[in-house]
């Protein structure tokens, strides 16, 4: 009967995650997500389905969003990374933050870091052309809340639209 090897490989591996490089000796098959939890205590992203289904992990890589728990962290070793930690700029909110704070687009809490990265990301994917709240929802339909802020949400990504034109 051949045994199977439990040992697993690790390298030292570099990841520049909200303007910081960082070198991290780690599984090869760790996820971003578990690099960005458990190595670098980054917890806004959070894990949920850990399928890449709910959306609650959500960080930018290179500006676009990205489910952090469907990728390695060693296929991002020359990305920048951007986590809901790294948006606020001098102590001030991001826009986005402080819309979901106005219009109220949380109830637990749970999912809106990745609810405010792929927001984030929507509006620079439409690219300054305006979105209707109907396809604000089809966009965001990738990150689930289970308290259902859906109509919150939307008027808070509007909010921001608005404000950027």
């Amino acid at each position: 009967m051949a045994e199977h090897s439990t040992h697993s490989a690790t390298a030292l591996l570099e990841l520049h995650v909200n303007g910081s490089r960082h070198v991290l000796p780690l599984d090869l098959r760790t996820t971003l997500l578990d690099a960005l939890r458990e190595h670098l205590g980054l917890y806004g992203a959070k894990k949920g389905c850990d399928q890449g289904q709910c959306g609650a992990c959500t960080v930018h890589v290179n500006g676009r969003r990205s489910l952090a728990c469907l990728s390695l962290a060693i296929a991002h070793q020359q990305d920048e990374i951007t986590t809901i930690e790294g948006l606020q700029q001098n102590g001030a909110l991001h826009p986005m933050q402080q819309a979901f704070l106005e219009f109220d687009g949380f109830q637990c809490g749970y999912c809106t870091p990745g609810q405010i990265m792929s927001a984030i990301a929507l509006l620079a994917e439409a690219a300054g052309h305006p979105l209707s709240p109907a396809e604000i929802r089809e966009r965001m339909s990738g990150n689930i809340c289970r308290c259902g802020a859906y109509p919150n949400i939307v008027e808070a990504i509007q909010h921001v639209q608005e404000a950027a034109k």
